[in-house]
């Protein structure tokens, strides 16, 4: 231990390793997951006072939680609309939920705002909690640095145990109980929510590819088709085919010459599976590779900025562009960090990024009505410093309620600038690039240098803690999920009238559970309850790092 309390990097590194080697272990459809992992095996290091300088934890805590807000800026904003509000009734019963029974928690055990702040931030499983709710303890007034440092550490002890037992109660509630309570088997209702939506397959899981493509191409040699024009034969497909290349005689011809098909040409056709065969069937027999008659097809990511077309099922977007979107194919959605169902009954978001593959002539179109295509060049890191800047000066603006002095700190000021600024790139996405891989990499590193160096300042206090609270801490951790969820289960079915298999992915993300979605699909073997998921899970993402500097102020009067 002599070598890690004199090397802060080694010390780091070790805790960031072996904690996300620990986070690995599974038992049943619990996984602890790298920051929980992270968290322990820094407090076990912090046991034996090994410190990192604070600043680190503000700079990472700083990178993550702009990182966040940025990410989600797109969803966020394109939420606060009737349906996104819909389901913004979660997100908002979570919040008020885990803040008055923390509050009522701490009133009746009489807990330090340390304490009742880690017991919100943990029950919650939200990690930003911690360091919103530590920068409000920072600037509480008549309080000392010693007993600053040491109500901080109460925040991650409280937060370690209650953010482990409020896992596996929100894991096990929505993938087990809930699926139970509503009577229905997960796999089979999202598998016919699916065929609603006019998916017509459940999907692969991560690391997987379908034996059968939806997307393909054939040649055939026209016979039956003779007399046919090109716009005929895609028009009559509902523009689920296009006509790439024409071979006649050894000529090529421009299929966007809108040609008349003759007897003995060679059509390149690609489209969806089914709508190319029934191409076939209206032409002829397919043939085997032509030399010279195959095409290149592109592949880009555009992002959603029109707002004609967002809140459209993909269906009404083809339908009413078919100009537009004819010859384009769609292969994935991507909205905030997850992937949707690339189906037609999916409706199209404001900063969704989709994954089209088409002629680069027809893609460049689809892009000018859609959007625009995602720059997947480097950061532009004078947009993003200039953000997490004025992040931390809105931070510092006091806002006083009677008595009660509240601040949004750091955290609460880089999640509202992270909001603000990746709204702002997905309206013109030709300025402040931050390539996803790059934007999930520092936000996942941001979080666990944060945990880590937390969980080291709070080892030394953790025992203490844990001795005089060994039961309610628990007990506080299972009951602050618990609560929420079945009011959300109730409003979600009672009241909002939300799909079973959606629901419980809207519960998911009402408490930003990334390991209860992923438990969640690998039970419903589809992505449909992501559809839930991402919507509460954006919204939940700005309210929950909020309410830390509210409970502190709170508790702290």
């Amino acid at each position: 231990m002599s070598l890690l309390r004199e090397n802060a990097v080694l010390a780091l590194f070790f805790c960031l390793g072996l904690g996300y080697l620990v986070g690995k272990l599974r038992v049943g459809p619990i996984q602890l997951g790298g920051i929980c992992g992270v968290l322990i095996v820094s407090m076990l290091v912090g046991a034996q006072h090994v410190t990192v300088n604070a600043d680190v934890k503000n700079v990472a805590f700083a990178l993550f939680i702009f990182s966040l807000g940025y990410v989600a800026g797109p969803q966020f904003f394109a939420n606060l609309n009737a349906k996104g509000l819909r389901f913004g009734v979660l997100s908002l019963m979570e919040a008020v939920v885990v803040v008055l029974m923390a509050l009522g928690f701490a009133k009746i055990f009489d807990l330090d705002v340390g304490t009742a702040a880690g017991i919100l931030a943990g029950a919650a499983t939200e990690s930003a909690a911690v360091g919103t709710a530590q920068d409000a303890i920072a600037k509480l007034p008549g309080v000392t640095a010693d007993q600053t440092v040491q109500l901080q550490a109460h925040v991650a002890t409280a937060y370690s145990v209650c953010y482990l037992f409020g896992l596996i109660s929100i894991v096990l509630l929505t993938s087990q109980l809930f699926p139970m309570l509503m009577r229905i088997n997960l796999a089979d209702a999202s598998r016919r929510l699916w065929e609603k939506m006019r998916g017509g397959e459940n999907g692969h899981q991560e690391g997987e590819e379908p034996s059968l493509p939806a997307l393909v191409g054939r040649t055939y040699l026209v016979s039956q088709g003779e007399g046919t024009r090109v716009s005929q034969l895609q028009e009559s497909s509902g523009q689920l085919v296009t006509v790439e290349a024409i071979s006649r005689g050894g000529r090529k011809l421009d299929p966007d010459d809108d040609p008349v098909l003759r007897r003995g040409d060679q059509v390149l056709v690609v489209g969806r599976r089914a709508a190319v065969i029934d191409a076939g069937h209206d032409l002829g027999p397919e043939t085997g590779d032509t030399p010279g008659l195959d095409r290149a097809l592109a592949v880009r990511q555009v992002v959603v900025t029109n707002k004609q077309v967002a809140g459209h099922p993909l269906n009404d977007v083809r339908d009413r562009d078919s100009q537009a979107t004819g010859g384009v194919f769609l292969t994935d959605i991507q909205r905030v960090d997850h992937h949707l169902p690339a189906v037609g009954e999916t409706e199209v978001h404001l900063g969704d990024t989709l994954t089209v593959v088409g002629a680069p002539s027809k893609l460049d179109r689809f892009a000018a009505r859609v959007g625009a295509v995602v720059r997947q060049d480097t950061a532009d890191w004078i947009y993003l410093s200039l953000g997490i800047c004025l992040g931390v000066l809105l931070g510092k603006v006091n806002v006083r309620f009677g008595d009660v002095n509240l601040t949004l700190g750091t955290g609460g000021g880089c999640l509202i600038a992270g909001l603000v600024f990746g709204w702002a790139r997905s309206l013109r996405p030709t300025f402040g690039a931050y390539p996803p891989v790059a934007a999930q990499t520092l936000k996942d590193l941001g979080l666990a240098m944060f945990i880590a160096v937390t969980g080291m300042a709070a080892g030394p206090d953790a025992g203490p803690l844990l001795k005089q609270y060994p039961v309610l801490l628990p007990a506080a951790g299972i009951l602050m999920v618990v609560v929420p969820a079945f009011l959300g289960l109730f409003l979600g079915r009672k009241l909002l009238k939300i799909e079973p298999p959606i629901l419980i992915g809207a519960i998911a993300g009402q408490q930003c559970s990334t390991p209860a979605i992923t438990a969640i699909g690998n039970v419903a073997q589809s992505s449909v309850p992501m559809l839930g998921y991402t919507i509460t899970y954006t919204l939940s993402n700005f309210l929950l790092p909020l309410t830390g500097p509210i409970l502190v102020g709170l508790v702290g009067l």
